[in-house]
């Protein structure tokens, strides 16, 4: 019977950022978000004001500052 040997590899632990760059999609999606919540806003802001919390409820937990197009 054979023996199966395991050779650990330890993690590596230095923060090794890369280098950002910028994807035009992105940024014109979050373009085309805050366009829809003005549109909204200015048709009817009492009857559309659940569209608008939905939209910046996406644009709060899916575009944060730290985010970036290559995640």
């Amino acid at each position: 019977m054979a023996k199966v040997f395991t050779i650990t590899v330890p993690p590596k632990l230095g923060n090794k950022r890369r280098d950002r760059t910028s994807d035009p999609r992105y940024v014109d999606g979050q373009r085309l978000l805050v366009e829809a919540m003005k549109y909204l806003a200015q048709e009817d802001p009492v009857k559309n004001r659940g569209a608008i919390e939905l939209i910046s409820e996406h644009v709060r937990t899916r575009f944060r500052m730290s985010d970036s197009p290559l995640a």
